[in-house]
């Protein structure tokens, strides 16, 4: 049958399209070394030797090949944070990629010390910045590094073109062994050591002792337009960032454009990325980019340090210029950077939804005899959970694995859909809602339903703010506020026309958050907090997806 000219045509241009499209080609060697901060020398875990590790450059569309051998002392996975799903070939959707997402136990078995595993995946519709990042235990705490991707040839940003782009990756130092302090803590049933020092770039910076001469250094020429890409790789923190006398124009967050807006400060959650505008506009000197912590549980010991990069304009020598940041519990300041957060333009929310769930989350305690392994407040062991389930990964096969080979006995389908029981979460909870209960549970979603989570801060040990991450999928946030979320008042007030879509939301304290997604990408999807603190008390829920289903965890 001929070939009409106007198809040929379609044809000609899908076929040029394909050709700019590259897969990359890269090995990852996992390995122990010697590393030098705070006047100290340890063994870090790297990945080819780097602290942090490469940078990966793509353009959306391309693909990745990345082979992980594994010469470290500790099991490990690679989480890639890209949206990891169908492939589309001449309109066909092809299931092929949850094997590819890396968290332990869920979609893979941990590669073995001495074993190898290569990770296949395509970018799709995402422009901005990612990061790759380990997916056991706390080796991440020095295991991760950025992923640019680029718009396709022929396209271009949305804002000026910059003339500097540079990762700012931020993160957390402990002066020995994470995989120690983990064990220390898991061990105990208290809350782990904080971090030593706060970093960028790997570097603590000039405020920290013997870190001077390692301080991470951006040189630009006045007058250039800057896009720093920052990154919130610590595992434990959420983190104000500033940068002396200079504003900061937001531009995307988590590999997906916002309608643009100008601020002094921005606060990144783990594992969130946001991209800024900045323009080398101010007196030819030197000055600091500077983070710290936003702590918002009470009485909760965090990292009250402040690390530092410096910004310098070509051929100066002057001091560096510390910015203003935050209080560290300055929530005004949180509130007013998310609320500013808006899709570009109006965009197609779920507004009849088949599953509406809500999730509380937050800590609670394990009963224990005292001794030396029941540590935690008044002679327990701290736990964590979703509607009162702290959530026990498998060790003998993935839950991917099992969902597909229908291994018994992994899991069940029985994590609820609301809290089982109804309570004040953000006031006085009851002593006997304390102790959550162990299992692996899991929630089914149909597939190609519209989603919709509450996702709701508790207050037995303290309100805190979570930053959840959601695999395999980006979502739009439709609504937050304080207290308790009220089904029948708080959805008047939903943004249904430009929320932002994110792939992690930091839930507020002592508050809620609501997101909507379509459940059009199967496999078996974690969603989980993103301090790994909470994830070594059992902070976790996932929920299972085979072609009709999806899975989550916290």
């Amino acid at each position: 049958m001929p070939i009409s000219r106007g198809l040929f045509l379609i044809l000609l241009l899908s076929l040029a399209f394909t050709a700019y499209a590259k897969t990359h080609y890269h090995e990852f060697k996992v390995q122990e070394q010697a590393a030098n901060r705070l006047c100290r020398n340890h063994r870090i875990v790297t990945v080819n030797g780097q602290f942090p590790g490469p940078t990966l450059e793509v353009q959306n569309g391309d693909s990745l090949v990345v082979k992980v051998t594994n010469a470290a002392p500790y099991n490990v996975t690679i989480h890639w944070c890209v949206f990891i799903s169908f492939s589309h070939s001449h309109g066909i959707r092809q299931l092929r990629n949850p094997w590819e997402d890396g968290p332990e136990f869920v979609t893979q078995c941990p590669i073995r010390p001495g074993g190898s595993y290569t990770y296949r995946y395509t970018i799709t519709d995402q422009e901005g910045t990612l990061w790759w990042h380990a997916h056991s235990r706390w080796l991440r705490s020095t295991v991760y590094g950025a992923l640019v991707i680029r718009p396709k040839l022929g396209s271009s940003y949305p804002f000026p073109n910059p003339k500097v782009e540079f990762p700012v990756i931020l993160g957390e130092w402990w002066d020995r062994k994470v995989i120690s302090v983990l064990r220390q803590a898991l061990f105990s049933g208290a809350a782990p050591n904080v971090s030593d020092a706060l970093t960028i770039n790997g570097q603590p910076g000039d405020l920290f002792r013997c870190s001077t001469q390692g301080t991470t250094k951006l040189v630009v020429n006045k007058g250039d337009t800057v896009l720093l890409r920052v990154i919130n790789a610590a595992l434990n923190q959420q983190l104000f960032f500033s940068v002396a006398n200079h504003k900061l124009t937001v531009v995307a967050t988590d590999a997906v454009y916002t309608k643009q807006f100008t601020t002094n400060v921005i606060m990144v959650g783990p594992g969130q990325t946001t991209d800024v505008l900045l323009t080398a506009d101010q007196q030819p000197g030197r000055y600091y980019m500077a983070a710290r912590a936003y702590a918002s549980a009470r009485n909760a010991p965090f990292d009250n340090t402040t690390t530092t990069a410096i910004l310098e304009y070509k051929s100066t020598t002057s001091q560096p210029i510390l910015p203003q940041l935050p209080a560290y519990n300055d929530t005004n300041t949180v509130t007013a950077f998310s609320n500013q957060l808006k899709s570009p333009g109006k965009v197609a929310v779920p507004t009849k939804i088949d599953e509406n769930l809500f999730f509380t989350m937050g800590f609670g305690f394990f009963n224990c005899t005292p001794g030396p392994r029941c540590q935690g407040p008044n002679n327990t062991r701290f736990g964590a959970s979703m509607n009162n389930v702290s959530f026990v990964l498998p060790n003998r096969v993935s839950l991917l694995q099992a969902y597909t080979q229908k291994v018994p006995n992994v899991y069940t389908t029985d994590f609820p859909a609301v809290p089982p029981v109804r309570f004040d979460y953000t006031g006085n909870v009851p002593r006997g809602l304390w102790q959550p209960i162990k299992g692996t549970k899991l929630y089914n979603l149909k597939f190609g339903s519209n989603v919709q989570i509450v996702l709701q801060d508790t207050s037995i040990f303290s309100t805190e703010d979570h930053p959840v991450h959601l695999h395999g999928y980006h979502f739009y946030i439709v609504g937050q506020g304080f207290g308790n979320f009220n089904p029948s008042s708080d959805p008047s007030n939903f943004n249904l026309v430009d929320p932002p879509q994110r792939n992690t939301i930091d839930v507020p304290v002592g508050g809620w958050a609501a997101i909507r997604f379509v459940a059009d990408n199967p496999g078996v999807w974690l969603m989980h907090c993103h301090i790994d603190t909470h994830l070594a008390w059992v902070l976790q829920w996932r929920s299972s997806s085979k072609t009709e289903l999806v899975n989550l965890k916290h």
